[in-house]
């Protein structure tokens, strides 16, 4: 097992890297070409714009992980009750609930 990850690692590191600068010339290229002209904003640099999509991922986005993992253990949590209800519970359940956010402990 460690072989195998030792070979994708070669190949995984510079596709990431490659990812991330062509989101950030691609955010150079957008603002550059709307914002100045829009709203009268400076131009900015390669480098600002990898800043501002890193400042973007932590406002918006966080950093990943608990969101994906408390996702997973709502699904799998909705799926087993749902396997032990009745065709009658079930049908209560479609008629009473718009969404299954209760089911995880997040009341709306």
């Amino acid at each position: 097992m460690k072989t195998i990850f030792k070979k994708r690692w070669y190949f995984i590191v510079p596709i990431i890297l490659a990812g991330i600068v062509a989101f950030g010339y691609i955010t150079m290229l957008l603002w550059n070409a709307l914002l100045p002209e829009i709203f009268h904003l400076p131009e900015i640099t390669f480098w600002q714009s990898l800043g501002l999509l890193f400042l973007f991922r932590l406002l918006f986005g966080g950093m990943g992980g608990h969101h994906a993992r408390h996702s997973n253990h709502c699904r799998n949590n909705i799926r087993e009750k749902w396997q032990n209800m009745t065709a009658e519970e079930r049908e209560n359940f479609m008629k009473n609930h718009n969404n299954a956010h209760d089911w995880c402990g997040r009341k709306e």
